[in-house]
C-alpha cells in the first residue's frame, strides 16, 4: 500500500480480566484431564480425553511483532505423534468466548443444549474438545492489536493476510505439528483465511471457509456505495474488540472519503491465487457472507474444492450440525492427516438448500446436488413491474407509449414503498442470484438510495419469515410468539435485498462474476441531473427459496432497508424527496429471478 496514504485509527478497550475470557498474560502449559468441565460454565460439554493447553504461546511476525496463541493439543502420552494444526484467526479473544456469545448474546442459545461446547472453542471456531480427541491441535490465536497481541489491530487486507502466513509457518515447525497446516472457522476468520490463502504459505494444505465475506467495501462496509458498517462500529468495537494499541477504523477510512481506494481494494484478495483444498459453506440467511462464499466458489483456482449452502443460522451450522462438523473433520482427514478416506468420490462438488419459511421442515430441502452453481439448469425470467402493483412474469416488455407511466414513494420513509406481488400457480423453486434493473429518477435531488426486496407472501397475503435454527430447538412454536428483541438477524430471515447509490451506478463488466450480480468500481460518483431517468443494475444478494402453490414473491422498492438488521445504512442515506420509478416502454424496469 503506498505510504501516502495515512490510515486512520481509532483507539478500543484494553483487555481486561473477566471479560470476553480474558485472563491475563500469563505463558504457561498445562493438562486438562478427561472429564474436566469448564468452571465457568456450568453443563459446558465434559472433555473426552486429556488435553495439553499451552496458554500464551509467543508467535513471532516477520517485522518482530508477537502475537499470542492459546495451543490444544494430545498430551504427550496420548500416543498421538505429529498432528496437524487447524489455526483459527480473529480478533475476538482466544479464550472461553464461542460459549459466553451464544449463551448470552443469542435467544435461547440458537437452540443448542448447554453441553454442544467446552468453552475452550474461540468464538466462531471450531470446539478443541471435538478435535483434539481425533488427533488435532486447535490453535486459538489473537491476531495483531487483539489482547496483548503486540501491534495496532488491523481490518484484513495485506497486513492481517502477511501475520496469517507467518502463522501458518511459525506453527509448521512446532516438533510436535507433521506439517500441515489448516484454516477454519465462521465470519471474520472465514475472510481472514482467502486473504492468507491468496498469500499461499506452502504449509498451509487446506482451508474451510465456514461463511465469509471476500470484499469488504461491496458485502459489509458500503454495501451499494452507502456506509453500513453501524454494527461493526455499535457491537464488535465497543464490546468485542480488546487490545491496547487502537484499531485501523473502517469507520474513519471510509468518512474521509466514501469512494474505492488502495485501502479498500487490498481487502478484496485475489482468489484465483488460492489452489489448496477448499470447503466453502453459505446460507442465504446471512446478509454478509453469502455472496463471499459464492464468489469463493467461483474464482478460486483450486482444482479439489466443495461447495456446500444450508439452511440454518452459521454457528448453528458450525457447533449444532454433528453432520456439518463431521463433514468438516473428514475433509481435514483428507488433506491434513493424508488419509485416504473417499471424501473426493463420495462427496458432491456442490450441495444447495431451499429455504420453506414459516413451520415447515427445510431439513428436507438441503445438500440437493447440483452440477455447478449456479445450476445450468437455471431458467432466467424476467418480472416486468406494473403500475397496477402486479409483476408480469416472463412476458415481454410493456411496448413503447405517448407518455411515461411511472410510480413514486418518499425516498425518506420507512413506510412508503412500491410493491409488486406475483402469485404462483404451482410449485415453484428459485435459486441462485437475481438482479433488479429499475429506472429511477428523483426531480428534487442529485443523487438517490435504492434498495430492492423480495419477500415472500402465504396464500393469503401475509407476509412470511423464515427459522434460521430449528424450531423444535427453541421455547416457542410460532413467529407471533417472539418478544421484538428476540427477532435478530441470527434467528429470523425476511429475504433477499439488493441497493445501490445511483451516483456508483457505473459497472466494468470484465470483473463482474456473472450478469446477476455486476461489479460497481465505486471510484468515481456520476451525479445526476434532478429529474432525469437513469438505469440502475441492482444485484440482489443470492436467494434459495421454494414457493407452493399460491403462494407469492412481493418486489419491494423504496428508499430505506427492510432487512431484520440494516446495520445502520438508513442513517447514511443521501435521499431526499420522492423517487420515481418508471415502468413502461424504453424504461420498463424488472427483475431478473432464476428458476430451477
Amino acid at each position: 500500500m503506498s505510504s501516502q496514504l495515512e490510515i486512520l485509527t481509532e483507539p478500543i478497550l484494553p483487555p481486561k480480566a473477566g471479560e470476553i475470557g480474558y485472563e491475563g498474560l500469563n505463558p504457561r502449559s498445562e493438562v486438562l484431564r478427561a472429564g474436566w468441565t469448564h468452571p465457568k460454565h456450568p453443563g459446558a460439554r465434559a472433555l473426552k480425553s486429556d488435553i495439553l493447553v499451552e496458554h500464551d504461546f509467543a508467535v513471532t511476525m516477520r517485522d518482530g511483532a508477537k502475537l499470542y496463541a492459546d495451543i490444544y493439543r494430545p498430551t504427550e502420552d496420548a500416543k498421538a505423534g505429529a498432528v496437524p494444526a487447524i489455526v483459527c484467526w480473529s480478533p475476538f479473544g482466544k479464550k472461553a468466548n464461542g460459549i459466553e456469545v451464544l449463551r448470552y448474546t443469542t435467544p435461547w442459545n440458537l437452540g443448542l443444549k448447554d453441553d454442544a461446547l467446552s468453552g475452550l472453542e474461540k468464538f466462531e471456531a471450531p470446539d478443541p474438545a471435538e478435535w483434539v480427541p481425533n488427533g488435532y491441535a486447535i490453535i486459538n490465536i489473537d491476531n495483531r492489536g487483539c489482547g496483548d497481541s503486540e501491534g495496532v489491530m488491523a481490518c484484513h487486507g495485506f497486513q492481517e493476510a502477511q501475520d496469517g502466513h507467518d502463522t501458518v509457518e511459525e506453527i509448521a515447525k512446532l516438533p510436535w505439528c507433521n506439517g500441515s497446516v489448516g484454516l477454519a472457522g465462521n465470519s471474520h476468520l472465514a475472510i481472514a483465511m482467502w486473504g492468507t490463502a491468496a498469500q499461499q504459505p506452502p504449509s498451509l494444505k487446506a482451508i474451510a471457509p465456514w461463511e465469509g465475506c471476500g470484499d469488504l467495501y461491496r458485502e459489509h462496509f458500503a454495501r451499494g456505495g452507502i456506509y453500513c458498517g453501524d454494527l461493526f462500529d455499535e457491537l464488535i468495537v465497543k464490546h468485542m474488540l480488546r487490545g491496547r494499541n487502537g484499531m485501523v477504523s473502517p469507520r474513519l477510512m471510509f468518512e474521509r472519503s466514501g469512494l474505492m481506494n488502495e485501502w479498500w481494494a487490498e481487502k478484496r484478495p485475489d482468489l484465483s491465487k488460492i489452489k489448496i483444498p477448499t470447503y466453502i459453506t453459505g446460507t442465504w440467511t446471512n446478509t454478509m457472507h453469502g455472496m463471499g462464499s459464492i464468489r469463493g466458489w467461483l474464482e478460486t483456482a483450486s482444482q479439489n474444492k466443495w461447495l456446500r449452502f444450508h439452511p440454518w443460522q452459521e454457528w448453528y451450522d458450525l457447533w449444532g450440525d454433528k453432520n456439518s462438523n463431521n463433514e468438516l473433520m473428514q475433509f481435514m482427514d483428507r488433506y491434513l492427516k493424508g488419509e485416504r478416506n473417499g471424501w473426493e468420490n463420495n462427496t458432491p462438488r456442490v450441495r444447495m438448500a431451499l429455504l420453506r419459511f414459516g413451520k415447515k421442515n427445510p431439513q428436507s430441502h438441503a445438500n440437493i446436488v447440483e452440477d455447478g452453481f449456479p445450476p445450468k439448469r437455471t431458467e432466467y425470467k424476467k418480472a416486468f413491474l406494473r403500475p397496477d402493483g402486479s409483476a408480469s412474469l416472463g412476458e415481454e416488455s410493456p411496448a413503447a407509449s405517448g407518455s411515461s407511466t411511472s410510480l413514486s414513494y418518499d425516498s425518506t420513509s420507512q413506510d412508503d414503498v412500491l410493491t409488486f406481488t406475483y402469485k404462483f400457480d404451482k410449485p415453484t423453486r428459485i435459486m441462485g442470484l437475481p438482479k433488479a434493473v429499475l429506472y429511477m429518477s428523483c426531480p428534487g435531488n442529485d443523487d438517490l438510495d435504492v434498495y430492492v426486496t423480495l419477500e415472500k407472501l402465504d396464500v393469503e397475503g401475509k407476509q412470511m419469515e423464515n427459522l434460521n435454527v430449528p424450531w423444535e430447538g427453541i421455547p416457542v412454536s410460532s413467529f407471533e410468539e417472539m418478544q421484538s428483541q428476540q427477532k435478530t438477524e441470527v434467528i429470523m430471515y425476511k429475504g433477499p435485498q439488493g441497493v445501490l447509490r445511483a451516483s456508483h451506478r457505473a459497472i466494468d463488466e470484465a470483473k463482474s462474476m456473472h450478469p446477476n450480480w455486476p461489479f460497481h468500481p465505486h471510484d468515481r460518483e456520476d451525479k445526476i441531473e434532478p429529474g432525469m431517468v437513469v438505469r440502475l443494475d441492482i444485484g440482489i444478494w443470492a436467494m434459495g427459496i421454494e414457493y407452493d402453490a399460491g403462494e407469492q414473491i412481493r418486489i419491494v422498492v423504496g428508499g430505506n432497508s427492510r432487512s431484520v438488521s440494516n446495520f445502520g445504512s438508513d442513517r447514511h442515506s443521501l435521499n431526499k424527496g420522492r423517487h420515481h420509478l418508471h415502468l413502461d416502454g424504453e424504461h420498463a424496469s424488472h427483475v431478473i429471478l432464476p428458476f430451477v
